[in-house]
């Protein structure tokens, strides 16, 4: 299948409507009828403040990136972007074209 990647970046802890954002964005993609979603803890990373985050005994409890990412049609990738702007969630994203499947 042809579709896109979308990837959103968060904080592990971050939160939104009494949800870690991570497990929200994936509820609300699964409500969407998006088939499979991943939340990937990282072991380290900077964004667009320039500081490292990465997992040690002084780090701060959630504060490592998530990245969630989804293999789906544009039209759907579309639908959720548009419903991140609805809950005037600003995240970094990155979204690529990609070709998915299932081997036999």
């Amino acid at each position: 299948m042809q579709g896109v990647c979308l990837k959103l970046f968060v904080s592990e802890a971050q939160r939104h409507e009494d949800s870690l954002l991570y497990e929200w964005l994936l509820e609300q993609a699964k409500a969407l009828g998006i088939r499979g979603g991943t939340a990937i803890r990282a072991m380290a990373g900077y964004g667009r403040h320039g500081r490292l985050h990465e997992e040690a005994f002084f780090e701060l409890a959630g504060e490592l990136p998530v990245e969630v990412e989804f293999l789906l049609g544009e039209t759907e990738a579309g639908q959720l972007l548009d419903l991140l702007r609805r809950h005037q969630l600003r995240l970094c994203y990155a979204m690529t074209a990609a070709e998915y499947g299932i081997t036999e």
